[in-house]
């Protein structure tokens, strides 16, 4: 497996404070080749939305980063995705909490793009359990995320894009943004989630 998760210290971190920064989570290589699988399929990234299914929403004054939803349409794409199943077998296993998939996206901002204040949890919905995010390139400027003390205007911590990093928090308790981009800037915005399927009815993906 193309990771260096040689180390279990991000569950002590996990378990102690909610979060966990992962540095150097990848091998080059792999974080190389998602790099390059941005980059072909640039032309398809679409301005992100607000909210889910029915009830998406383009705002710009909310957020201006674009996105791409992995399709499986690539190896390095098939390589993180089985990367983050393991992850999420490890959690299952340690915190007990009934993981049931894992959906992410690539994520890319330009000079002004910025993500506002939010929680990953969509409104009447909470099957979103884990925030994950990887970063991909290391800009020189720009595009700082911001994760905030539980229900709090306090920063609990600022973390800068750096390439291999991995970000991991808990989606309900903590409210975090994306400040401005002033390099390019790419990532990968990914959640563990719960299964929320209700009367048969499977919870869609996204």
């Amino acid at each position: 497996m193309n990771t260096l998760f040689g180390s279990d210290v991000y569950l002590d971190d996990i378990e102690r404070q909610g979060y966990a920064v992962i540095h150097n989570a990848l091998i080059a290589e792999l974080v190389n080749e998602l790099v390059t699988d941005c980059h072909r399929i640039n032309p398809h990234f679409s301005l992100a939305g607000i909210g889910r299914l029915n009830d998406l929403q383009i705002d710009k004054t909310i957020r201006k980063d674009k996105t791409y939803w992995f399709d499986g349409s690539s190896q390095a794409q098939l390589t993180y995705q089985a990367i983050m199943q393991s992850i999420k077998t490890t959690l299952n296993r340690t915190f007990f909490m009934g993981l049931f998939d894992y959906e992410c996206h690539y994520a890319k901002y330009t000079n002004g793009d910025f993500y506002k204040k939010h929680i990953d949890v969509f409104k009447g919905r909470s099957n979103r359990v884990f925030t994950t995010v990887l970063y991909l390139n290391t800009p020189e400027q720009g595009g700082e995320l911001v994760i905030y003390k539980p229900k709090s205007k306090e920063i609990e911590i600022t973390i800068k894009p750096t390439a291999g990093t991995l970000v991991m928090f808990e989606s309900e308790r903590f409210a975090h943004e994306v400040l401005p981009a002033v390099d390019e800037r790419y990532s990968i915005a990914g959640w563990f989630r719960k299964n929320a399927s209700i009367s048969g009815i499977i919870d869609p993906p996204r």
